[in-house]
């Protein structure tokens, strides 16, 4: 065949996936609006008012699950079988972002999703999983572009060689983080296709995508299991908000409209946070020995009865003596349950026993009003007060924070003399609600919360940037994940809190989790092999037993500069980089942010904040204690000494900040860089 008629060739088979695109828009289009039919007329066909809003809520989600976005294209591959599977052999399949059927029913895109559609991430020239050809497209504002083959059955790969997979890797962004589906890895997509019982934990170098595989596996763990799912929910937890912001867009596009996200101080908001006490102080609270001192605080409020119980029924006394009383907490004890739980189990197993006594007088059974009025009697409630008194989580903090002896006694052996005084140090109110809670104390509150009632759970919880989780709120988590799975996402090099993992197994143990894998991901595609490498110069500095994270990319660039006067610098480097595409970050120590948004501002450069995703500002100014998570085209780092010199990990910090970057990175000082970078 010539050239011509080879380059005919592929313009008619472009023409034609255009036209199969344009055919799955219009079915798509056509299966939204059934669903707004349904949704508008659920009343009219529902038997009953439970039903119809059951049904409204379904269709109503069902909507939102449909909606099409034109700047984005409803398939990004193809899969043609060849003889080699019997069970599609012959068959061609067109992979996507979610299921579009025509009328009758046949798919004119599968799910990624979709068993079929593994083979998609997963066939190679040495498997290729009985497929002849793959086939990417390449896409500008939703149309298509270009395609590109690969003929697996002949040995043909083209692996990180694709021009189109490179060119999706690699196209600029602005706005909130997209979704990964077109050019996710053999190994990511074997962590995204997880089972729903496995937890696992990604160990992930920055630019090696660890949050989108965590955000793609709660997406395929809610196709395959659905219903389940949407019982007990998913849930996503993040550092902040300005991180949950810029990811919030990436299941939506996935169809997933229902995942809750949170940050950990979401989970655990059951009092106002309205102070701040000193590091110490706070690195003392998130300790995992204070699990175990309000463990005893609260095992302490149990008593041993002392007297016999009479209770007044009409004509009749019910006397219930020592033993059994005895025997009642005891057991009660043993069962474990949750305070609260506990307390109204001995409620109950009083009335119990007084109903034995009237049946048995009675020869009848005691009516439902009978037993409410016999668990209100004076002597039970007197009796439950005195061995096993009412309790909130906050008057329970208060109480270790006031009193000395209560501290002692449930300290004792856990916390040293030293210890407990630091740990009354900080200013407390009259009472729980007189008091200024600090945001260390709300982890304590909700962890004294989960001693006396159990928490709701999730089905599957997706953590990112755990590394900066401390014990006690790994295990807020865990309470919230008892009998569910999760994803453990992060990276211990960028671990910046004061009470920041070193060891993964640790942080798994406080989850509840200690036998989920540790998968490492150290290969990335997002930063530029030159940033990388100058990332990597502060690992020896930061204690961490990581791989040192590689890159493929080998575009991109690295400018460090000495400058005179940094702001006048910042603004030239954001200028410059303006004349690129794509987002730029501007990142420097919190203090200094207010400056530079003033001076851009003053040189007509409109900036965004770190949690406006939505902003139309090209320009963001992030204070690098926000920064970790995010992504921009071209980042501009101004003064890492000031950086490090903000907080006690600050090499770690700067670490997370170097590694920002996608395509540029210029960083800017006046001060000498640290030292393991001037190496």
């Amino acid at each position: 065949m010539t050239l011509h008629a080879q380059e005919k060739t592929l313009d008619a088979e472009l023409v034609a996936e255009r036209a199969h695109l344009d055919t799955s828009r219009a079915a798509l289009r056509r299966m939204r609006e059934r669903a707004e039919s349904l949704f508008a007329t659920g009343d009219k066909v529902a038997g009953d008012a439970y039903t119809a809003e059951q049904l409204g809520r379904h269709m109503a989600r069902r909507v939102k699950e449909l909606a099409d976005d034109p700047t984005t294209p409803l398939f990004f591959g193809r899969l043609d079988f060849g003889d080699a599977d019997p069970d599609h052999a012959g068959r061609d399949y067109h992979v996507g972002r979610r299921h579009v059927t025509d009328e009758l029913g046949e798919p004119l895109v599968l799910d990624w999703r979709a068993p079929v559609s593994r083979s998609f991430y997963r066939a190679s020239a040495r498997d290729p999983q009985g497929v002849a050809v793959r086939r990417r497209f390449g896409v500008s504002a939703g149309v298509l572009t270009s395609f590109e083959d690969e003929r697996l059955d002949r040995g043909e790969e083209l692996g990180t060689a694709s021009r189109i997979l490179t060119a999706e890797i690699e196209r600029p962004r602005v706005g909130p983080m997209r979704d990964i589906v077109a050019t996710i890895q053999p190994e990511q997509d074997e962590l995204v296709r997880a089972d729903l019982a496995d937890s696992i934990c990604v160990q992930g170098a920055p630019g090696t995508g660890k949050t989108a595989v965590g955000l793609h596996r709660a997406a395929y763990l809610l196709y395959l299991h659905r219903e389940r799912l949407r019982r007990s929910g998913v849930l996503i937890v993040g550092p902040n908000r300005a991180f949950l912001s810029y990811i919030a867009a990436v299941l939506p596009a996935l169809g997933e409209v229902e995942v809750e996200q949170a940050t950990v101080e979401d989970l655990v908001a059951r009092v106002p946070v309205r102070a701040v006490e000193d590091p110490a102080v706070a690195t003392l609270k998130h300790d995992i020995r204070t699990a175990g001192v309000l463990r005893r605080a609260v095992d302490a409020h149990i008593g041993a009865p002392t007297e016999p119980i009479m209770v007044s029924d009409g004509s009749f006394r019910w006397r219930i003596g020592l033993d059994p009383l005895h025997r009642l907490i005891e057991e009660t004890r043993r069962e474990g349950l949750p305070y609260a739980t506990g307390r109204e189990r001995v409620r109950a197993r009083l009335v119990g026993l007084l109903q034995r006594q009237s049946e048995a007088r009675r020869a009848e059974s005691p009516s439902d009003a009978w037993l409410r009025r016999m668990s209100r009697a004076k002597p039970v409630t007197e009796f439950l007060d005195a061995v096993w008194p009412a309790l909130t989580p906050e008057g329970l903090l208060h109480r270790l924070l006031t009193d000395p002896e209560t501290l002692a006694a449930a300290a004792d052996g856990l916390l040293t003399a030293e210890e407990q005084e630091l740990f009354r140090s900080g200013k407390v109110g009259r009472t729980p609600k007189a008091t200024r809670w600090t945001a260390a104390d709300a982890v304590l509150i909700d962890e004294a919360a989960g001693l006396l009632e159990r928490p709701a759970g999730f089905g599957h919880v997706v953590v990112d940037e755990a590394q900066d989780l401390s014990p006690m709120q790994c295990r807020a988590i865990a309470r919230r994940s008892e009998h569910g799975s999760i994803t453990l996402l992060g990276d211990l090099a960028q671990g910046t809190a004061p009470w920041a993992a070193t060891d993964w197994r640790e942080s798994l143990a406080h989850l509840g989790k200690p036998d989920a894998a540790v998968v490492p991901l150290s290969v990335g595609f997002r930063v530029p092999a030159a940033v990388v490498a100058f990332a990597n110069r502060l690992l020896p500095a930061l204690a961490v037993d990581v791989p040192p994270a590689q890159s493929l990319r080998r575009d991109g660039t690295l400018d460090v500069r000495t400058v005179e006067d940094l702001t006048a610098a910042a603004v030239a480097e954001v200028r410059a980089a303006l004349a690129h595409d794509g987002s730029v970050g501007v990142i420097a120590a919190d203090g200094a942010v207010d400056r530079l948004r003033a001076a851009l501002a003053d040189a007509g450069v409109p900036t965004a904040t770190a949690d406006d995703v939505e902003a139309a500002a090209r320009v963001t100014v992030v204070p690098a204690t926000l920064v970790k998570g995010l992504e921009y085209d071209h980042v501009v780092v101004v003064e890492p000494a000031a950086i490090v010199a903000a907080e006690p990990r600050g090499l770690h910090r700067l670490y997370v900040v170097l590694t920002r970057a996608v395509s540029r990175l210029a960083v800017l000082h006046r001060e000498p860089l640290p030292a393991p970078l001037a190496g």
